[in-house]
């Protein structure tokens, strides 16, 4: 029988260890050839996100968040490496701000003015942000 190994980096013990009951801790895991572990493939974003994160406008691990008072709801979500979002509750991740946002509202909506990051712009702030960085 194989021995399995886990190692993890002492920055995601710390992010671990930090993380609350409501936090969403992705963990990937990969296949290292004999006794030398893999090195991590580059994950590259791709999607409606890619260019906020390639940008640096939008980080892998980025929690957005909404909440509309009239109907009483609330929605969370992280942002993937590969630049999906995976919603609270839910074990797919979606390919866009809008499947992320109907996931959690069961309506067709405006996932880029709905979603927002910590410091409270949404993601059409966010993309506003870049195309003035590169006027065309």
């Amino acid at each position: 029988m194989p021995t399995l190994s886990i190692n993890f980096d002492p920055a995601v013990i710390a992010h671990l260890m930090k993380a609350s009951g409501d936090d969403t801790v992705q963990v990937t895991l990969t296949l290292g050839i004999g006794d030398k572990p893999s090195s991590p493939r580059q994950v590259i974003p791709h999607g409606p996100l890619a260019d906020l994160m390639q940008a640096d406008l939008l980080k892998a691990g980025t929690v957005l968040t909404f909440h509309q008072r009239r109907a009483n709801r609330s929605g969370r979500a992280v942002v993937t490496p590969d630049g999906q979002l995976v919603v609270d509750g839910h074990a797919t991740p979606y390919p866009s701000p809008s499947k992320a946002a109907e996931a959690v509202t069961g309506n067709v909506i405006n996932g880029w003015t709905l979603w927002h990051v910590e410091d409270g712009r949404t993601l059409d702030v966010l993309r506003r942000e870049l195309e003035s960085r590169n006027p065309q």
